[in-house]
């Protein structure tokens, strides 16, 4: 008899070892686990191995808290009382738009998600449409469909966070993403507004066209500008310091002026008539004897005298020694013919 008792104590200690080791769990990471008791919230426990008291005392639920989770907003079921679409909405200026996007969230907290909400994933979608058309119903069409079109995702995400955190859901909204084509018109009208659109990307592109325009010839006109201006500053001093130059060295012309005029006037006179025949080929001479001009054609005679020196080593000849006499001759020969020539325009002159 005393053996039976022993027996049956072992064994109600064994099924008790095994109840209370059903209560050991492993939570993984990225996850969370509510323990409920006797069906009330009673902790959350995060990654790693756990325990709770065994079934039916307490329970757990894991929960992904950091799995990022996606849900349409913006249906094409047509109302048939309205005739439109879920996704149509009303803007400021009374017209109506064709809204569709995705809403990206996560949960922040799992007792919350599980607890403060019946359906969490139907509160998202209703928190997102309330937003979506308060934000499109502030805008003007024309703004929506293109000016303030980027707008309308963070303001939306931000209205959609308050609102959830007003119920409590533990919810965080990661992201609001416009579907293509999330924002349109209604299809009686679209084909107006796509040419609305291309006119003002056409607009944006022309005026990147001329903004980069802009920063290609602004930089090199500042820097033709600053080039046109050291020449100038250069130029000035360069016309100062001559100037400067010249007025010093009058100054001193004008010290040995006083010094000796008769000879600074000589003087000055000589160097301006070297300075003006140095460039000429022809000159006019005064014999003073019965004001008759002697004409030197300088010109002719630097030309014949070339002439006569190329034909002379053109023609081919033994080496000889020239013979003084001809030179001579030559030479007399054509002083002979300058003499008439000049005598002839003498007597045209006259």
């Amino acid at each position: 008899m005393k053996s039976a008792g022993i027996g049956a104590g072992l064994v109600a200690a064994v099924a008790l070892l095994i109840w209370l080791g059903t209560g050991f769990f492993i939570v993984q990471e990225g996850q969370q686990a509510v323990i409920t008791q006797f069906g009330k919230y009673h902790s959350t426990v995060g990654a790693g191995f756990n325990w709770r008291m065994p079934y039916p005392v307490q329970r757990h639920e894991l929960i992904f808290v950091t799995q990022i989770r996606s849900v349409d907003v913006g249906r094409d079921v047509v109302i048939k009382a309205t005739g439109l679409r879920e996704s149509a909405m009303l803007t400021e200026d009374e017209n109506i738009v064709e809204i569709k996007f995705a809403v990206q969230y996560r949960l922040s907290d799992a007792r919350a998600y599980l607890f403060e909400s019946k359906d969490p994933t139907g509160a998202v979608v209703q928190a997102a449409e309330t937003a979506v058309r308060e934000v499109v119903g502030k805008m003007k069409m024309d703004s929506a469909l293109s000016d303030e079109r980027d707008q309308i995702a963070p303001r939306v995400r931000a209205l959609m966070q308050k609102i959830l955190d007003r119920y409590k859901v533990g919810i965080e909204v990661v992201g609001i993403n416009l579907q293509q084509g999330g924002v349109r018109p209604p299809e009686q009208v679209q084909a107006a507004f796509d040419d609305v659109l291309k006119a003002g990307q056409e607009r944006e592109r022309a005026k990147n066209e001329a903004q980069a325009y802009a920063n290609d010839v602004i930089p090199r006109a500042v820097g033709a500008a600053s080039r046109l201006k050291e020449e100038a500053d250069a130029y000035k001093s360069r016309i100062v310091a001559q100037a400067q130059g010249d007025a010093q060295r009058f100054k001193s012309v004008l010290t040995e002026y006083q010094k000796a005029p008769q000879v600074t006037r000589d003087r000055m006179y000589i160097d301006a008539m070297q300075q003006i025949y140095s460039s000429v080929t022809k000159v006019m001479v005064d014999s003073k004897q019965g004001s008759n001009l002697l004409y030197l054609p300088l010109d002719k005679l630097i030309q014949m005298t070339g002439q006569v020196a190329a034909d002379t080593a053109a023609l081919p000849s033994p080496i000889s020694v020239p013979n003084t006499d001809t030179v001579n001759n030559t030479s007399a020969a054509t002083d002979v013919r300058t003499r008439d020539a000049a005598r002839a325009r003498t007597r045209e002159t006259r």
